[in-house]
């Protein structure tokens, strides 16, 4: 037995002993090490930035009605799942491509790996484009047709957006980026983007029935599920980390950028929610809990454009302003009769052409007037689009639902299934007679149940 105890330790340190000759040859490179860690960032930011389209469901979904939560929500995923593939064929080539007279990237179609070094950088690059179309879909939200939204959604990601970053993003020969424009992470190519075009919808497609008076003024329309929400938003902070931090693109020699971009993301939504509870907190006498969420994401619009530039104090002032002007906004909007049910224009449009502008402030080699003339250009470009892309799909296949479909909800007669089925069908939504797979409103022909009317302005 003491034989086998010496036996086993000296034959495993032969082992050892034997294997060091392959394994110094097989150790990977100080390369390859820089390589991998790179890659692990990148992708873990990239899983952060595409949480974040369950961070818009849950913000869209609670501040609408309870009748369009499934709509809601089946946007959101299919805006993700069109943004994909869009992007993967066409958009990332038009963004990174190769250069035509800095305007538009001509190759790498239906191959972005080939021209953003490698699959890695391309995911990154892909989640990034669907939150542009998100931002619409909440600014749409309760009279836009499922596939007529589809189709915007898939022109966002297809070419509005892969356009625009081109001009900054591609680097030297885009036309913004030579003329010394500075957006880090997209306070303009992604924020106000979706923003500019989320107004261009919303102005073809008129405020919901109800939301104003005989005499003009704007009707209050509760969301359903304020901690819905709240939930969202921090969902949406969270994933922020990914969507700056990963805006590195990089780890290995980027350790205290990243350190400076979170902790300045961070200190900059803390300080949008704090000013927007104190404002809404002015303005109405109480503290507007979603305001303040609004508040929080309108902070983490506007430092996106310089959280690598920005001194702490700076990160905070911009939080500050734009918490303070998003509460401000939003109450613009509405008297102007743009209905927008989730306040996405003012956070994202007016935030994210502040915050653009504020790099233009603190950053020694940055000017106002460069930067508001990207501003200008990505909100036109955007704009002017996304209007053409409404006024084609309002005239080709329809754009907004009937009055019927609009009062007894989206869910109803877009899906045919209920995001809250006992609110919608009352008691018979457990009726044990309804018969096994029968459609979630348990009438034929698409007809609608009483109780569904009964909530139809309402839920």
């Amino acid at each position: 037995m003491r034989t086998l105890r010496r036996a086993v330790p000296l034959t495993a340190l032969f082992l050892l002993v034997g294997a060091l000759p392959a394994a110094a040859q097989d150790a990977p490179t100080p390369e390859d090490l820089a390589y991998a860690i790179d890659t692990a960032w990148v992708a873990a930011a990239s899983a952060l930035v595409l949480l974040m389209h369950l961070g818009f469901a849950l913000v869209e979904s609670g501040l609408t009605r309870a009748k369009n939560a499934a709509n809601i929500v089946g946007k959101n995923i299919a805006t993700v799942a069109i943004g994909a593939v869009a992007y993967w064929a066409t958009g990332a080539a038009l963004a990174y491509g190769e250069n035509l007279g800095g305007f538009i990237g001509t190759s790498g179609f239906f191959n972005p790996a080939q021209i953003l070094d490698d699959g890695t950088q391309a995911i990154f690059q892909l989640v990034f484009a669907a939150t542009a179309a998100t931002i619409v879909s909440g600014a749409v939200a309760e009279r836009i047709k499922f596939g007529s939204y589809l189709v915007v959604a898939a022109a966002m990601t297809a070419i509005i957006y892969p356009i625009i970053t081109h001009w900054q993003w591609s680097g030297e020969g885009g036309w913004l980026f030579d003329l010394g424009f500075y957006d880090f992470a997209g306070s303009s190519m992604v924020h106000l983007t979706g923003g500019a075009a989320a107004l261009a919808g919303v102005l073809v497609l008129g405020p919901r029935l109800g939301k104003y008076g005989k005499d003009g003024r704007p009707r209050a329309i509760p969301g359903h599920n304020i901690p819905f929400a709240i939930a969202g938003v921090l969902v949406l902070w969270f994933g922020w980390f990914g969507f700056n931090g990963g805006s590195t693109l990089g780890a290995v020699g980027m350790a205290e950028t990243i350190g400076t971009v979170l902790l300045n993301t961070t200190l900059a939504g803390g300080a949008g929610g704090v000013a927007a509870m104190l404002v809404s907190r002015l303005q109405a006498g109480k503290p507007d809990v979603a305001m303040v969420g609004n508040g929080v994401l309108a902070g983490l619009v506007g430092i996106t454009a310089g959280p690598d530039l920005a001194t702490n104090w700076w990160a905070v002032i911009v939080g500050l302003v734009c918490g303070a002007l998003v509460v401000l906004a939003v109450v613009t909007f509405d008297r102007i009769r743009v209905d927008d049910p989730v306040g996405a224009i003012s956070v994202h449009g007016v935030c994210g052409a502040v915050g653009t502008l504020f790099v233009g402030v603190y950053a020694a080699d940055r000017t106002v007037g460069v930067q508001a003339i990207g501003v200008a250009a990505t909100a036109s470009f955007a704009f002017v689009a996304a209007l053409v892309v409404f006024l084609l799909v309002r005239a080709l296949m329809g754009l907004r639902v009937t009055e019927q479909e609009e009062l007894e909800g989206l869910d109803v007669h877009e899906h045919g299934i209920a995001g809250y089925p006992d609110i919608v069908l009352g008691p018979s939504a457990a009726d044990p007679s309804r018969p096994a797979g029968a459609p979630a409103y348990g009438l034929s022909g698409g007809a609608v149940p009483a109780t569904s009317k009964a909530v139809s302005a309402e839920s």
